[in-house]
């Protein structure tokens, strides 16, 4: 390890620090946010002042280099983490690290530069890509934006927002400053779970862009391999809520003198098992995600398989922890039925049963590769 490899070392051991200290209060505090639905802006400020909205950021731009061609492995911890202590705050991080990822990727480094400049100074990103079933947003020749986004995350809490447009070219992606008089309602949006990531619509009539606001070329957020491979990145936010979840049992079982039972070991070890198989699957994709070169294909394949392995894991597990706690599974309030109700909303990710056909092709044209 060259000198460069171990400062880089010394400072991600200590952002991984900086968070695991901030666990508990992170974690208390993310039962009032769901109980009042609103938005974790005192959370999201410890992250901004313990510097962790640069984790993403590359080296080179003053940023710890935690992305997908930097440091995945950390990235993957460091999600799961985020998901240990509240799926909401997660989902709102891992849309922050996975705008930044497409700005590194897809960007000029002038745009890479103003991105890295904007989340040092504290800025949260978003990433809202979901169009309704009418009046999804456009992007007229004046540079002007019509319509609505569906199903975004920290809506009315971000200050930069990576959106998808339609344009005459094609699908465009545009990063826009959030500003009051961009509308926020809940139109279409009232999901049970994830309550405190504070998901709702948004109209983007009237907002005007400048060219430098667009992001790569038409096509660019539906290109492969990145698009399908970046799915890794929830999958681990939402194994780290199932663990959460796994020691919530774990407490509660112990607390309630039912640890011994042997029917109860049985359901608490097989929970443990599908948390452990969905992290062998993780720990694998990121290695594959990180080696892939072209067009991916494997890479690609392996992770809508991963996607699914962990769906799976988390599914069979809550299923268990929910018959070993009865219905105290089910009491509003409890930690255990908030991190399940939402986990089993956060595990609702687009398309996947055509993710797992379509990596079952892959496979069964190209065989299993020896490890």
């Amino acid at each position: 390890m060259n000198v460069v490899e171990a400062q880089r070392s010394e400072r991600t051991a200590e952002l991984f620090a900086t968070i695991t200290a901030l666990v508990p209060e992170l974690a208390e505090e993310a039962a009032n946010y769901d109980q009042t639905a609103h938005f974790p802006f005192a959370s999201v400020a410890r992250l901004r002042d313990a510097g962790l909205l640069m984790a993403p950021v590359p080296v080179e731009f003053g940023g710890f280099g935690l992305h997908g061609m930097g440091d995945p492995a950390s990235l993957f911890q460091l999600l799961h983490l985020f998901g240990y202590v509240d799926l909401s705050l997660g989902r709102i991080f891992e849309a922050h690290v996975n705008a930044l990822e497409l700005i590194r990727q897809y960007g000029t480094p002038r745009q890479m530069e103003a991105a890295a400049l904007a989340a040092q100074a504290g800025d949260l990103f978003a990433l809202w890509v979901t169009d309704p079933a009418k009046h999804g947003v456009c992007l007229s020749r004046d540079f002007t934006l019509t319509g609505e986004k569906w199903f975004c995350s920290a809506a009315g809490a971000a200050k930069q927002a990576l959106i998808t447009v339609q344009t005459e070219a094609g699908s465009q992606m545009v990063l826009i400053p959030i500003t009051p008089r961009i509308l926020v309602t809940d139109r279409g949006v009232k999901l049970t779970g994830m309550r405190a990531a504070a998901t709702g619509s948004v109209d983007l009539t009237g907002v005007v862009v400048d060219e430098e606001a667009l992001i790569g070329e038409p096509g660019d957020y539906l290109r492969e391999p990145l698009f399908s491979t970046g799915a890794w990145r929830s999958s681990a936010v939402a194994l780290g809520g199932l663990a959460a979840l796994i020691d919530t049992a774990k407490n509660d079982l112990c607390a309630r003198g039912r640890a011994d039972n042997p029917f109860q070991r049985m359901r608490f070890g097989q929970s443990v098992i599908a948390h452990e198989t969905g992290r062998l699957w993780m720990l694998e994709a990121v290695k594959r995600v990180d080696a892939a070169t072209g067009a991916g294909g494997e890479a690609v394949a392996y992770v809508n398989l991963a996607r699914t392995a962990v769906e799976t894991a988390c599914l069979d597990a809550m299923r268990h922890i929910q018959r070993s706690l009865g219905l105290s599974a089910f009491m509003q309030g409890s930690r255990a039925e908030r991190i399940a109700r939402d986990l089993a909303t956060y595990l609702r990710q687009p398309a996947p049963d055509e993710a797992l056909v379509e990596a079952a092709g892959y496979f069964i044209h190209h065989g299993v590769r020896n490890p």
